[in-house]
């Protein structure tokens, strides 16, 4: 057992439970597709898959930005996949990142860095994507994205609140090639009429 540092990324499927009662051999079907090229694209970007449970993907990687930009490619990736199938059949997935202190054991992993990866995937739209505020930090100059500020939020069995930031998925430029400005949204402009 021993401790590091990691991006950690979590990603769940939407509404897992009615896809299953709508067709459960074709969710199924598609699931174990999609994971596989999910698994893939985490090896693709220097991290590695620790664990599926059913219809989620828990990965970590030395690097905030490969964590970032694999979560992008996934859900473009996705996004395309998904075109495919007919609307209530696609298999679409909430992710979350975050930074943070991690035990390793074996192949499992613990630890609040990963719970705090886990609760902002629930606050992200299907397709979506929401970042801790200690990644947005880290990545906010440094990929072609947009970002929306969800304001702190009170995360279930964490102790203090946690700012969230929204990826805004289909603002994003090509690969990160290049850094540009981000655009930033932030949610309590609205209140201020800003």
């Amino acid at each position: 057992m021993h401790r590091k540092l990691a991006a950690i990324l979590h990603a769940d499927v939407q509404g897992y439970s009615r896809l299953i009662a709508v067709d459960e051999v074709a969710t199924l079907r598609t699931l174990t597709v999609y994971l596989k090229m999910m698994n893939s694209m985490v090896q693709q970007h220097g991290g590695h898959a620790v664990g599926s449970r059913g219809d989620s993907l828990l990965a970590e990687f030395p690097s905030v930005v490969e964590a970032v930009q694999c979560a992008v490619e996934m859900q473009r990736e996705l996004r395309v996949r998904n075109t495919e199938l007919p609307a209530d059949k696609r298999v679409e997935f909430r992710m979350g990142i975050n930074l943070g202190e991690i035990v390793v054991e074996e192949d499992q992993l613990h630890g609040d860095g990963i719970n705090i990866a886990v609760r902002p995937e629930g606050l992200a739209e299907a397709g979506g994507i929401c970042l801790s505020e200690v990644v947005y930090d880290q990545i906010k100059n440094r990929l072609p994205l947009g970002y929306e500020a969800l304001g702190e939020q009170t995360l279930k069995n964490i102790e203090k609140p946690v700012r969230v930031w929204r990826v805004r998925v289909e603002e994003a430029g090509g690969p990160a090639s290049g850094v540009r400005s981000p655009r930033v949204k932030d949610e309590s402009q609205k209140d201020r009429g800003v």
